[in-house]
């Protein structure tokens, strides 16, 4: 009981606080001081968003932090050997314990308080700390969809979207071409940032892209060799990375996948990859049951913009008249009706505008009908750009010389509150 007494005394200040401002989430750790409980900031419980395991790790590691805040840090060991059991190799877990039974002996005063531990390492567990009570904290907004799903093709299943800001990927159900939200996850992303622009800059790409295989483990060990499959744990997704938008912006790079862990740990620091997005191997695991090749997007930005249902049905409309304006010329044979749809910057692989335009009226001067159907339209926002629409469908033309069958994809560039076609290929 004397034990218990002092131990109270040493972790008053241990305690996360978590202060927010704006968009912005900070967490502190202050400074141990001796003092009545009621000089402790209590934490309150958090809304538990998505029901799995790593979501459940989270709370009991939340909770805590609040027995620390509290002044009870006999419920907190309780709570952290709970964790612990769940998750072996949950090295945060180990190190909070550890801190806690240091307090027997002196007041504790940051996260990680054992003499000669390499500050490095430190560093990385206490960022982990801040990212995943911040994350843990965020309260998504109920009323609110993400602005870059305005429609999903009916094959897509689900929808993945990371928010590198808090270190999350969020998973949404497709509900008749509209998202619903399912499920949320702690990431590791780029140890130099976002925005990627070259080869081995260590960062993550922002941006719509597709996952486009699945490497289990066993795939890795062979075409990477065990070492590689030791590292990325349960297996990997490669997504699209540089697509069309980003080798328009002149970025390069190669090799960013969505992929787990190395078995002897259960999380990685929020900023200690390469580029990748990286998750728990059980995360991973269950991401991998909604995950479709060459259909699932995965839209990266730095932090989620969340908006009323209602303003992305009015863009889906807008775009969607665009696109059967754009079918309706073609079908027309008015081929300079039908050009007044691409941009000035145009492109289609190595060809521009001209040459395109070139192209098309060539073509057409030997047809004496077209018909163009359009289906399975997917249309999804661009991060960081309002005026850039990534719209992708499958086409059935035929025309009097010509039939043919395709997936197509097409960068769409609102220009003078028009929409226009900056880039179209096949998807």
């Amino acid at each position: 009981m004397r034990w218990l007494t002092e131990q109270r005394g040493r972790t008053l200040g241990y305690a996360a606080a978590l202060l927010a401002s704006g968009a912005c989430v900070t967490v502190l750790f202050l400074a141990g001081e001796s003092g009545p409980a009621s000089a402790v900031p209590a934490v309150s419980a958090p809304t538990l968003s998505g029901s799995n395991a790593a979501t459940e790790a989270d709370a009991m590691l939340f909770r805590t932090l609040r027995d620390i805040s509290n002044n009870r840090p006999d419920m907190a060991l309780t709570e952290i050997d709970k964790v612990i059991r769940s998750h072996p190799n949950f090295r945060l877990a180990h190190l909070i314990k550890g801190d806690l039974l240091l307090a027997r002996a002196r007041p504790l005063t940051t996260i990680g308080n054992a003499p000669g531990a390499p500050r490095d390492q430190l560093d990385d567990l206490r960022e982990e700390a801040r990212a995943r009570l911040a994350r843990h904290q965020y309260e998504r907004p109920r009323d609110r969809v993400p602005r870059y799903l305005i429609q999903l093709e009916p094959q897509q299943q689900h929808a993945l979207l990371v928010d590198t800001a808090k270190s999350t990927l969020y998973v949404f159900e497709n509900r008749g071409g509209e998202p619903r939200y399912i499920a949320d996850y702690y990431i590791t992303t780029g140890r130099n940032g976002i925005d990627k622009t070259r080869e081995g800059d260590n960062r993550t790409p922002l941006g719509v892209y597709h996952v486009t295989n699945r490497l289990s483990r066993e795939r890795l060990n062979v075409l990477y060799g065990n070492k590689a499959a030791e590292l990325y744990g349960a297996g990997a997704f490669p997504i699209n990375y540089p697509n069309e938008w980003d080798r328009r912006e002149g970025r390069n790079g190669y090799g960013i996948w969505l992929h787990g862990v190395p078995y002897d740990t259960y999380s990685r620091p929020p900023r200690a990859s390469n580029g990748c997005v990286a998750l728990t191997n059980e995360d991973l695991e269950t991401i991998a049951k909604t995950v479709q090749i060459g259909l699932t997007p995965v839209i990266i930005a730095n932090g989620v913009e969340w908006v009323a249902p209602a303003a992305t049905k009015t863009l889906r409309k807008d775009i969607l008249r665009q696109l059967e304006s754009w079918r309706g010329d073609w079908e027309s044979l008015d081929t300079g009706k039908y050009l007044t749809h691409y941009a000035p910057g145009f492109n289609a692989g190595t060809a521009g505008l001209a040459q395109w335009s070139a192209q098309k009226h060539k073509v057409n001067a030997d047809k004496t009908w077209i018909k163009v159907k359009v289906e399975q339209v997917s249309i999804l926002l661009y991060p960081g750009r309002e005026d850039v629409a990534v719209v992708t469908f499958h086409q059935d033309y035929a025309s009097s010389n010509l039939v043919s069958q395709m997936r197509k994809r097409q960068y769409w560039i609102r220009e003078g509150g028009a929409w226009r076609i900056l880039h179209e290929g096949r998807a």
